[in-house]
């Protein structure tokens, strides 16, 4: 049975929906904290997945679903604050592609709690990084600045990190995504494409407690190059960043989390399939069908039974037969949010 020291997990990961108003300033509450990372889709039109931090600011976003870099204007829209119950959206001026607050859209925004500071100095690494950390949570939000040379950088989380997400902010780049669930050695998946897990023994070369280590390669290391990482590092009860081999079963794979699902992202890696999340908000009852894909700014799929699953109280279970979560033989990897813990004071009932 999975303890953990962690009795309320939305204190530090929860999912808030909302519907778009096309006000200048519309305040989202209910997150339940102040949130440090807050990514945003639309559900319900086709528009870009944006990314907000405290270390970069609430009017900066990066894209999940596109190489450019960081959007610095107000064409899309952006967020005007972080509040201390939610965060508060601000309308782009391109009435046709709000990705924060247009009217009558449907919205899911996922949002983590890191120090709700902008940020202090870590020495730890030969580069020194600007960190926002919550080691009760394995969260942290990492800038850097790039020099072209192997280098490490500190990440503040004074455990290993299981799965590190690194982004160039000031010029063109994939988003690099190194996962420890790949297992291949400097395994590495991309979050804006379909590539299966390939070694990149240039990219993101090491993981330790204090650092991460990285290699020449421009994407994440180029000399003069800003770059931002987001760091997790798996606790008991509340996160699990793992594996596992699709049985091309409709009766699917089972995977134990030891805690109920709040969200979930999937991709396989050794299929070139899209990335998938799921949330036990938009989809409070079993089975899970309505899906958002990061690498592609679509609308979310909704009702269809080739690409469902099942939310349980210690994990997740495949319930179709594809390949995009279970083709049979495949190799996957995931990310998971708790809701609930499997064990503690509240522990997880099924849905």
């Amino acid at each position: 049975m999975a303890y953990t020291t962690i009795k309320k997990p939305s204190d530090y990961f929860n999912t808030k929906l909302y519907t778009g108003d096309g006000t200048s300033n519309q305040a989202i509450t209910g997150v339940g904290f102040q949130p440090d990372f807050t990514w945003i889709k639309i559900r319900s039109n086709s528009h870009f997945h944006n990314l907000f931090d405290v270390i970069r600011g609430v009017n900066k976003a990066l894209v999940t679903d596109d190489s450019g870099a960081e959007h610095t204007d107000d064409q899309y829209g952006w967020l005007s604050s972080f509040d201390s119950d939610g965060f508060t959206t601000q309308d782009g001026s391109d009435v046709t592609h709000w990705s924060v607050n247009k009217s009558g859209d449907t919205y899911a925004s996922w949002n983590w709690l890191a120090d709700n500071t902008s940020g202090s100095s870590n020495t730890d690494g030969s580069i020194t990084s600007t960190v926002s950390t919550n080691t009760t949570s394995g969260f942290s939000i990492v800038s850097y600045t790039g020099t072209g040379s192997n280098a490490t950088v500190g990440h503040g989380l004074g455990s290993t990190p299981s799965v590190v997400m690194v982004k160039r902010r000031n010029g063109n780049s994939w988003w690099y995504v190194r996962h420890t669930g790949t297992n291949i050695t400097d395994g590495h998946v991309f979050l804006n494409t379909t590539s299966t897990a390939s070694t990149q023994s240039t990219s993101i070369i090491g993981l330790s407690s204090s650092t991460f280590s990285l290699g020449t390669e421009v994407s994440v290391n180029d000399s003069g190059g800003t770059f931002i990482a987001y760091c997790f590092a798996e606790k008991t009860g509340y996160s699990k960043f793992g594996s596992y081999t699709g049985n091309g079963n409709a009766d699917g794979t089972f995977v134990y989390t030891g805690f109920k699902p709040a969200f979930v992202m999937i991709k396989s890696s050794s299929l070139a399939e899209g990335w998938w999340i799921v949330d036990s908000k938009r989809t409070p009852n079993n089975v899970v069908d309505k899906l958002l894909r990061p690498d592609t700014n679509g609308a979310e799929l909704v009702g269809n039974s080739n690409i469902i699953l099942d939310i349980l109280s210690n994990g997740f279970k495949l319930r179709q037969t594809d390949g995009a979560l279970n083709g049979s033989g495949a190799s996957y990897i995931y990310m998971a949010f708790a809701e609930e813990p499997l064990v503690g004071d509240n522990p997880a009932t099924a849905r």
